[in-house]
């Protein structure tokens, strides 16, 4: 009996190159496909806004797009939900306060 195959190795899949997104001015590897939230917990982010009111680290909390929780600034714009907008190579990306930084745009 075969040992267990892992998914990409089952239909053969072969990511992508990694390219580099910057968070907070630090520099991240991300792979093709993941999304901002994927590609900070890899990193070993796991909060990346705070709350208006009290300033709480917020993260993923849901992780489909439902709750807001995971919100940011991507290159320049404003509630970003982390957890469905893909990566892009150099993007440049920013950890959100309250309702966003002041100046920019919100989407």
């Amino acid at each position: 009996m075969r040992g267990t195959r892992s998914p990409l190795e089952l239909v053969g899949a072969r990511p992508g190159s990694a390219f580099t997104v910057t968070f907070d001015d630090r520099a991240i590897a991300v792979l093709p496909g993941q999304t901002i939230a994927a590609a900070l917990w890899a990193a070993g982010i796991t909060s990346w806004r705070t709350t208006r009111g009290s300033g709480e680290p917020r993260g993923v909390f849901c992780g489909i797009g439902v709750c807001f929780d995971c919100l940011v600034t991507v290159n320049g714009r404003a509630n970003q939900r982390a957890c469905l907008v893909r990566a892009e190579a150099g993007d440049v990306i920013r950890t959100q306060e309250g309702r966003g930084r002041d100046g920019q745009r919100h989407g």
